[in-house]
């Protein structure tokens, strides 16, 4: 598992907190990603934790994710079959169950 915070995340992240923060810092995000073949929309609730140099801690949907990985801006992770891309700099997000349906989606943080 790779928690290295690269420079670029760090500031796609640091927008949304406050200068006066603790340590830790905290991004929520509300996703609406649209599931294909189905054309259904989900909204999936994001929670991304940080500090000065790394994630600490992702949440998707209230429910911790086992792994994750940073790759510039994006977090790689999974949640039961269902693998995810969540860009911070974008934000978006992008999923897909195994081949059978995929999703992508617009973000926004919440307050």
């Amino acid at each position: 598992m790779n928690l290295r915070l690269p420079a670029l995340l760090l500031c796609a992240l640091a927008g949304a907190a406050q200068a006066a923060a603790p340590a830790s810092r905290h991004v929520g995000l509300v996703c609406e990603a649209v599931y294909l073949p189905a054309r259904s929309t989900w909204t999936r609730q994001v929670d991304i934790d940080y500090d000065q140099r790394k994630v600490t801690a992702v949440r998707i949907d209230g429910v911790s994710v086992y792994s994750f990985s940073v790759t510039g801006t994006v977090i790689l992770t999974a949640v039961d079959n269902e693998r995810i891309q969540i860009d911070a700099a974008a934000p978006s997000w992008h999923s897909d169950f195994r081949g059978l349906a995929q999703s992508q989606g617009h973000c926004e943080r919440t307050p």
